[in-house]
């Protein structure tokens, strides 16, 4: 356990192994996205109470749950980074923070266009809402803290610092529907209960949310390869590797 991840922070064996995944998530992403989105969209019964406009669910949740899951992945990287001083934990912060930023932006889009018919408006100031805006801004503000500092060590040090401060409003957005009165609906699926949605519907919703999954890990690993390269331009290994493409 313990030599596979010290594996995992070596640049030249991960850049192998992500080499070897990415096609497998690329290839998955586009089978179960497509399948997830197809059955969702067009074959999937209309809500009783929201109609057809509940079918943005099959977008929005998986880019709501992953922005959250993603960022408290940096979290952990940064304490990773912090503690054993991985250069790998550094390199995952940098390539994931502009994915996670992504989706989160989708989620508040895609939100939004929901709230329009459900609630008659495209924003409110809700617990839920607002605290995942609060998401993104953490998102952009480790994406702005690297751009700003030019020292490898100072910028690591500073972007698991920020990610590890912001993580306490992860249990802020999960919990917001049931500590405080909001618009937002609590999660129809939970592990501890049967869903609340018959199985023509939360079965799409499930194939959405691990499509998406593979999704970001593929946009991630090409990320990282990428932030390897960079980082590692003048290792052997690296010219290496160019002259043998």
């Amino acid at each position: 356990m313990w030599q596979w991840f010290h594996k995992l922070g070596s640049p030249k064996w991960f850049f192998g192994i992500a080499g070897r995944l990415i096609p497998w998530l690329g290839f998955g992403a586009l089978i179960l996205l497509g399948v997830g989105i197809v059955w969702g969209l067009l074959f999937a019964p209309a809500d009783y109470q929201q109609g057809d406009s509940y079918r943005i669910i099959f977008i929005h949740v998986p880019s709501a749950y992953l922005g959250q899951s993603l960022y408290v992945a940096m979290a952990v990287a940064g304490a990773v980074g912090l503690i054993w001083r991985m250069k790998m934990a550094d390199t995952f912060i940098a390539a994931t923070a502009p994915v996670g930023a992504a989706l989160t932006f989708v989620a508040l889009f895609t939100g939004a266009v929901w709230g329009k018919p459900t609630w008659g408006t495209w924003w409110v100031w809700d617990a839920r809402l607002t605290s995942m805006l609060l998401l993104f801004f953490l998102y952009l503000g480790v994406m702005a803290l690297r751009r700003a500092l030019e020292d490898p060590e100072n910028r690591a040090r500073a972007s698991a610092i920020l990610t590890l401060v912001g993580v306490v409003n992860i249990p802020i957005i999960k919990f917001s529907v049931e500590w405080w009165n909001t618009l937002h609906q609590p999660a129809s699926i939970k592990m501890t209960e049967a869903p609340a949605m018959p199985a023509s519907m939360w079965v799409p919703l499930l194939i959405c949310a691990i499509g998406f999954h593979l999704l970001a890990g593929w946009l991630i690993l090409m990320r990282m390869r990428n932030e390897i390269l960079y980082r590692e331009r003048r290792a052997r290994w690296v010219r290496d590797w160019l002259l043998s493409q």
